[in-house]
């Protein structure tokens, strides 16, 4: 059903506006301007460390399964199907608590679903602690995976909410950071402890988490949403600072939500209109093509992987591992807005394919006995370059262009859509990933390889750059059936 002239109206309105814009400052008031930001600064870093220990949390989940393969499957003699379960249940968890998300922040508010999450977190980790065998284990990992299936949509929600526009792009890009952060310290803490003891690790996060939101406000925006009028001024003065004049921005958060109400609520079956055919198009397909490159199952197993490899322990290269996400992750966060969403994908899913086909090459000439001096060596360069690859683009671009490129008033439905197909494919990758594995090393990782050049030609042939252009400009070209309101499209593009 297309929208009318008046909703349409609303639509752009709404999505050229900032969600919580800055509040203007003359020159004459310098002196107070830098108290005022100051002020808020501190409690909008405070917050977003806070939320933060989510991502964090996100990453030991991933990352838990990659060192304590072999120490689990020796301590409860788990066989490899029973470990694959294990390994991927997460992600079924995951997908249930991606669907459910949404729902939950707009029903308890952002503390109230990150508080969810963190308790479900807690409860399987001390499930996988005291674990004596495959049920315990799995009923652990499955409420991992569902406080991290919260934590995934929640967290960059509520930083983007509470966050000055000027400030908002570089704090949203912790959530990735810290995502990888909590893997590496996974990888690397895991070489020297025990299984068990590295369940501390995802408990850390948590209990930070749960007592740090007791001293930090909820989202203004999801407060003015339900009607909480008082709290929501007192929310944004705290994050604004006590002598800020906050009335500007109070006036248009109350707008953009009372734009937001007047728009159609979304289904599921709008999703399949001709105009929205393109954005759907591309982020399900980013996300898809993401998966279908094995980042999971690589990242999930590269313990075991290394030793297939010849490796007398995984240790090493899981260390490697570690120490090389966070720094390209960085990198890859800065060059985002210098060299483009395009060129950092092609360049990102250029370098997995070359990983991947190392990988296979190296377990190809070991099944063949050939040089086998160098089947370590060309192992461990090729999962570093996959990894490194990946982290450089493909890891967090896919979430950002969906953040682009699809309209306010289908954004929430679209996001669970793409976050169902991301847990999907993750869920298919890492259980199949040993299977594979064990009938050919090196035709799995051949596939793989040729998943990244797939994905090469579709971002070449479908994804579009959005790299300097405003959300109206984006979202009205891509959302725009050929021919469709072409005129309109050339005269805001």
């Amino acid at each position: 059903m297309a929208l009318n002239q008046d909703v349409e109206r609303g639509w752009s309105d709404a999505i050229t506006q900032p969600l919580i814009p800055q509040v203007k400052i003359s020159d004459c008031e310098e002196d107070g301007a830098q108290k005022k930001d100051q002020g808020s600064l501190w409690m909008v870093l405070i917050s977003t460390c806070v939320a933060v220990c989510g991502s964090f949390e996100f990453g030991t989940c991933v990352g838990y399964s990659s060192p304590t393969q072999s120490g689990i499957r020796d301590d409860l003699g788990l066989s490899l199907a029973e470990y694959s379960v294990f390994g991927s249940i997460v992600t079924i968890g995951a997908m249930i608590g991606a669907v459910t998300s949404g729902r939950i922040a707009d029903i308890i508010g952002r503390k109230g679903a990150m508080r969810m999450s963190a308790v479900f977190c807690i409860v399987g980790w001390l499930a996988i602690y005291f674990s004596k065998g495959a049920v315990s284990l799995d009923i652990g990992r499955i409420c991992t995976g569902y406080g991290v299936g919260i934590i995934s949509y929640v967290v960059p929600v509520f930083i983007a909410e509470i966050t000055p526009k000027n400030l908002r792009g570089a704090l949203t890009t912790i959530n990735q950071l810290l995502i990888c952060t909590g893997m590496s310290v996974v990888y690397i803490v895991g070489t020297v402890v025990t299984w068990r003891a590295l369940t501390l690790i995802g408990l850390i996060p948590c209990i930070i988490l749960l007592l740090g939101l007791f001293f930090i406000p909820e989202s203004p925006r999801w407060l003015a949403k339900v009607g909480r009028q008082k709290e929501f001024q007192s929310a944004l003065r705290r994050l604004r600072g006590e002598d800020a004049d906050i009335s500007e921005e109070a006036a248009e958060i109350q707008d953009y939500i009372e734009t937001l109400q007047r728009l159609p609520k979304a289904r599921i079956q709008d999703l399949f209109q001709r105009r929205y055919a393109h954005s759907v198009i591309v982020g399900v397909g980013l996300m898809l093509f993401q998966q279908l490159g094995g980042i999971n199952g690589i990242q999930f197993y590269a313990s075991e992987t290394f030793v297939s490899a010849g490796f007398s322990s995984g240790n090493v290269g899981t260390i490697a591992m570690g120490l090389i996400q966070v720094p390209i992750t960085a990198i890859g966060a800065v060059l985002m807005d210098k060299s483009g969403r395009r060129p950092l994908l092609m360049m990102s899913a250029t370098g997995t394919c070359l990983g991947s086909l190392l990988c296979g090459i190296s377990f190809y000439l070991k099944s063949h006995d050939l040089l086998l001096g160098w089947v370590p060596i060309l192992a461990l360069t090729g999962i570093l370059v996959y990894l490194g690859s990946f982290s450089l683009g493909m890891g967090a671009v896919p979430w950002v262009m969906m953040s682009e490129i699809f309209p306010i008033n289908i954004k929430g439905i679209a996001g669970s859509l793409v976050t169902l197909v991301t847990w999907f494919g993750s869920w298919a990758v890492s259980y199949t990933f040993n299977f594979f594995t064990s009938l050919s090393s090196s035709g799995t990782f051949f596939f793989y390889s040729g998943a990244s050049l797939a994905t090469v030609l579709f971002v070449v042939k479908v994804v579009p750059e959005t790299k300097g252009r405003t959300l109206e400009e984006i979202q009205i070209s891509m959302n725009t059936w050929r021919g469709e309101k072409r005129e309109r499209v050339e005269n805001v593009c």
